[in-house]
């Protein structure tokens, strides 16, 4: 499909003549008109009969994930720039995960943060809407700073910051229909790419409710169908040079990770992934099955997720694993931009935190209060960008050096913390990255161990230990995998064995006394959660 997009014209104040820089796999029709330096991100869906026109105000920038609809025009004055997460100057700037409605107008200079909805005619004119805000039918918000979170109803005309600062917060209601508008501009996206793929119509018009047998009876079809957000999955992941990979495994075993591989996938051929996915579906009906992404260069999955649970159907986006593990950075859905300067394996982890929809919070302590457990909250973290909390983070270790610093995570539905992890102790030094960003020189903050000596000598380090005394004071039960080598790759993980004990010190011993029976292998910790039946924590203590 032929998209409209050009150059900006020659003129006094652009003489570049910049062009259009579109993420593969973001979608725009060929009834947009997109002109001048606009930088589309991935997943973005522009549809039909869009303006984008950095010609005059220059650049824009539309975030992966969001969705710019029918008749939004989208232009900006040559004068006058806002600031965006990457903190490059923008005439305008939309954040990820955004909903820019029918016929709204967006006009340079003006910011949209993450996640927001902005209303079928409304206006945004030099103005800064926060993160999360939903902005409601013919608004106009012009010459303010909308905070983050709230709620403009229809009709509303906000031009002075008292009555930004006014405004109502978003309820639950409010952000469960903008998540809705996401999830339909998803589908329509990936069906607008399957239309430009032959394999893929052929494959949607050959599912039939039921296939018919040699005696004219139907019967039942088996073969299982994934949602459009797997499928988007696997063509986001082979356009990145991933191999795809499959698990399965029981309801008994699930609580050991004891995943099995389902027939090898060797193509790339984005149909014949999908029929293979759909067999193994199938094939084990009843069980969990995942989808896995395979770095084949650097021999190390990049995504994993659950595609499908026992005694239901295959699973929508609420039913996916986030999990990835903690010693694995995962360069595919890791952002690029590190806001705070901070070590990659620290990034990693805290945007694996935060893809599982937890907040983030850190506290420290000084080395006398730290044998009481008193612990002091740092400033609060509101945002879920990953480079303002980078650099509200590194602002913490920073303001507190000399202390132990803890990174928290937390789940907002339960009301209570799933993850403890010390990044910083007194006594190393913060280094910068170049920039004056922050961050504790020489330390590996991708999990919270320190390896034993080979051989398993059973010299457990202090993380080890204030892990262990982190998974029993928060009323987890405590457990023991191991795996070889060559089964590290599929995630083969084996129970040592029970540890039944609450204590301490018992339970360290009874680590060290597995360290040292599986010698020359992993050896990793679990925190298993007895009333939710999940795992919380899940560190490696050993290495080979």
């Amino acid at each position: 499909m032929v998209v409209r997009s050009k150059a900006a014209p020659p003129t006094p104040w652009s003489k570049n003549m910049a062009e259009p820089q579109i993420h593969k796999t973001a979608y725009v029709h060929s009834f947009s008109n997109i002109i001048g330096d606009v930088r589309i991100g991935a997943h973005v869906l522009v549809a039909p009969g869009t303006s984008i026109r950095a010609d005059e105000g220059t650049p824009f920038y539309i975030g992966e994930s969001s969705n710019i609809q029918d008749g939004v025009v989208i232009h900006g004055l040559d004068e006058g720039r806002v600031v965006g997460d990457d903190n490059n100057p923008y005439s305008v700037w939309v954040g990820k995960n955004c909903s820019i409605a029918h016929m709204a107008l967006i006009h340079g200079p003006a910011y949209v943060g993450d996640s927001c909805f902005i209303g079928f005619r409304s206006t945004v004119f030099n103005a800064r809407v926060g993160t999360g805000c939903i902005v409601m039918m013919h608004a106009l918000i012009q010459d303010v700073e909308i905070p983050p979170g709230k709620y403009i109803p229809s009709g509303a005309i906000i031009t002075n910051q008292q009555q930004a600062d006014r405004l109502p917060n978003v309820t639950e209601t409010d952000t469960k229909f903008a998540t809705h508008v996401l999830g339909i501009n998803e589908a329509l996206r990936s069906g607008y790419h399957c239309v430009a793929d032959s394999s893929c119509v052929l494959q949607i018009r050959n599912e039939t409710p039921g296939a018919v047998s040699s005696n004219g009876n139907a019967t039942k079809q088996e073969t299982m169908t994934i949602t459009q957000e797997a499928i988007s999955q696997v063509r986001d992941l082979l356009a990145g040079g991933y191999r795809i990979g499959t698990e399965h495994v029981d309801e008994r075993r699930f609580r050991t990770g004891s995943w099995q591989s389902c027939a090898p996938i060797s193509s790339q051929n984005l149909s014949e992934v999908i029929s293979s996915l759909e067999q193994c579906l199938a094939e084990h009906r009843g069980e969990y099955v995942r989808l896995i992404g395979i770095d084949a260069k650097a021999k190390r999955r990049v995504l994993e997720t659950i595609v499908q649970r026992p005694n239901s159907q295959v699973s929508s986006s609420n039913g996916t694993s986030s999990y990835r593990p903690s010693n694995t950075p995962s360069s595919y859905s890791a952002s690029s931009g590190n806001g705070g300067g901070l070590p990659t394996p620290l990034a990693d982890q805290v945007n694996q935190i935060l893809t599982q929809g937890l907040r983030l919070g850190t506290e420290h302590v000084d080395e006398r209060r730290f044998r009481t457990g008193s612990w002091k909250s740092c400033a609060g973290i509101e945002s879920n960008n990953l480079s303002q909390v980078l650099a509200e983070l590194a602002n913490c270790l920073a303001e507190h050096q000399g202390e132990y610093v803890r990174l928290i995570g937390i789940d907002p539905k339960a009301k209570r913390r799933v993850l403890e992890t010390i990044i910083q102790r007194p006594n190393e030094p913060v280094a910068t990255n170049g920039n004056g960003s922050a961050s504790s020189a020489g330390k590996n903050y991708s999990s919270s161990y320190n390896s034993a000596p080979s051989g398993g000598s059973g010299n457990l380090g202090n993380e080890v230990a204030d892990t262990v005394r982190q998974i029993l004071t928060q009323g987890l039960r405590l457990g023991a995998e191991h795996v070889s080598k060559r089964r590290f790759s599929t995630g083969s993980w084996e129970t040592c064995g029970a540890i039944d004990t609450q204590n301490k010190s018992q339970a360290l011993g009874a680590i060290e006394g597995f360290m040292r029976q599986y010698p020359g292998e992993y050896v990793r910790i679990i925190g298993i959660d007895p009333k939710a039946k999940r795992r919380v924590v899940e560190t490696i203590v050993q290495r080979p």
